[in-house]
Order: structure tokens, then sequence, then C-alpha cells
């Protein structure tokens, strides 16, 4: 029997511990793994090119080469946290090109012990270090999961672009806590959650980060090189940081889930949303559609975009991940 709309689950592949990869072992160990040069660096150079000339694109006034063009007003609408969520930027050539490469699509295979996946038309991150023209990004630490459906559901991932040190911003996760999600659940069921506006999404309070903290969760910088891939168990404590340096940070979201955990309905949902050049949140499964509607000063901005500039086209392995290909016909 299919899953329902609240029953999507997704099941991890149970593999002998002699055959995992190290990248695997980190996984189920800490919560999060580095998948080393899951894209070429060449790769992630051409995505770092195109990500610069996209932004610079927009005629607004943004130059890579001079730091001072770094403002709101020279930019796309990109929030505090880096995110670019319009524009149709999620359904850039560039964008697409990551989310179909090999590295990244059978690790995703791996995790699950499927072939048969989908992927998430989620956001772009374009963090620039030093930012005085934007709310600061305070930590809000969370994980992307309802508490009342526990186990793992979803693995969540990002494709790095540019060097990624300790100074230049990112992720931050909470090791190991995804092995303590449901005790923390059940202990702190008493505190009144912060206000979500998906119930896929748990803010930790300062008592719940008092929880981990006397567990002896510790909460680590992860560090990255072009082309490396992030994985992450949706459970996990996370979230992210600017840059403090001069490096910028970069990166693809990329997510995926096998498609026998989505439903029909949800698959035609995904369907709608690619034909239309719309987002979603990091659920494959379309859970939440987006928009392309960007506000500037509380009106619609005026560089709006309904399509990508550089559409992508897709070899068949790659429009599989869009879900259309699994949408059964009409009886």
């Amino acid at each position: 029997m299919p899953p329902t709309e609240t029953e999507t689950v997704a099941t991890v592949q149970v593999v002998a511990e002699e055959d995992l990869e190290q990248w695997q072992k980190d996984l189920q160990r800490d919560g999060f793994a580095v998948v080393k040069g899951a894209v070429s660096p060449e790769a992630a150079n051409i995505c770092a090119e195109n990500m610069y000339s996209w932004l610079e694109g927009f005629g607004l006034g943004f130059d890579r080469n001079d730091p001072s063009t770094i403002h709101a007003d020279k930019l796309p609408v990109i929030n505090e946290k880096g995110m670019c969520l319009n524009y149709a930027v999620s359904h850039e050539e560039f964008v697409w090109r990551i989310r179909s490469e090999p590295g990244v699509v059978d690790a995703f295979r791996k995790v699950y012990g499927e072939k048969d996946v989908i992927v998430s038309f989620d956001a772009v991150n374009f963090a620039f270090p030093n930012r005085t023209d934007l709310p600061p990004n305070k930590p809000w630490p969370h994980q992307d999961q309802n508490p009342k459906k526990p186990g793992l559901r979803l693995m969540q991932g990002l494709v790095n672009i540019l060097p990624n040190g300790p100074k230049d911003g990112g992720l931050i996760v909470c090791k190991g806590a995804h092995l303590l999600s449901e005790q923390f659940h059940k202990e702190m069921s008493w505190e009144d959650p912060i206000p979500a506006w998906n119930p896929e999404w748990y803010g930790f309070t300062e008592r719940g980060m008092q929880w981990l903290a006397d567990h002896g969760c510790e909460w680590v910088k992860v560090t990255a090189d072009p082309g490396d891939l992030l994985l992450w168990d949706s459970r996990t404590p996370h979230y992210n940081l600017p840059p403090e340096g001069t490096t910028p940070r970069f990166c693809i979201y990329t997510c995926y889930q096998p498609v026998k955990d989505v439903t029909q309905e949800q698959l035609k949902k995904k369907k709608a949303a690619f034909e239309s050049w719309l987002g979603t949140t990091h659920w494959p499964n379309a859970q939440h559609v987006g928009s392309n509607r960007a506000t500037r000063n509380g009106k619609d901005d005026f560089y709006n975009r309904s399509e990508p500039i550089n559409k992508p086209i897709l070899d068949e392995e790659a429009f599989k991940l869009t879900g259309i290909p699994f949408i059964q016909p009409e009886a």
C-alpha cells in the first residue's frame, strides 16, 4: 500500500559494517558525513563561475571582483542565511548539472538502498562575508523532521562549491544527537515548541540546547572542499552561519528520496512545480511548493523571473529525478 501524505517515510538500507564506506559509518555514528569529491573540482569551479555570472546577470551592479558591490541593492533577493528562493534559480542549468552528478545521486542511493530516487527543487546558497546590509544571521538550531514521526525519514544534503574552512561559514551540526532524538522529544514534550510554519520543522529552545549539552552532544562546524557532498540525518540538529573571512559560501542544496515513499498525488504536484519552474523545500515529495515572486522593500521585485535564464536539458537519468516518469497513467 503506498504511503499517504502524512505517512511518508524513508527506509534506510541495512548493510554489514564491513561493507560500509567510511562516510557511511560516519553518517550512522555522527548523524552527518562528508563525501569527498562527489563532484569533481573542475565541475565545482564551472558551477562557481555560473553562479557568479547569474548574480551579475541581473545588471544591478554586482561585480564579483569588487567587494563593495556586495549589497542588497545590487543583488537579487537573498536572505540573511544566504538562501535565494525565487527567480526560478532552483531550475537553472548549473543547479540541475550538480543535482544530476552521479557521485551525488549514487551516495543517496547507497543510503536508501534504492536505485529510483527523486530530488528536491531546493534553494541555492550565496552567502557573502561581512554583510551589514542584511539582518544578522543568528544561530537557529533546528531539525527538519516532525518530532511525532520518529526514525530517519529523510537524508539531507548539499554540494559545497567554494573552499569552506573553519571561518568560511556554513553548516553547523550537533554530533550524534540524531541517536537521542526520540529520547529528547519524549523528555522535552512538556515544553511549548517554537512556532513553525511547517510541522516538519522543530526549533531548539535554550532549554533544548541545554538538554543536548547535558547529554554530551557537541556542535561541530563542517568543513569541505569544492565538490564535496555534505550529508546529514533529518533528525540531526543543525543551522548555518555566515562567512567571517574573505571567501563566500556557495552551495547547491541536494536532497533525494526513494520514489517508493512518495505518493502519486505528490508526484503530480512535483510535475506541476517542474513545468512551472517552481521551487520546493528540501523535501523531494513537494510537500510545499514555493513561488518565483521575490519582494524587495515590501513590493514585488522588478527583476522577478518566471523561468530560468539557462533552462536545463535533462538526459533520461536526470529527468527521472523530477519524478515525472514515475507517474502512473490514469486508469
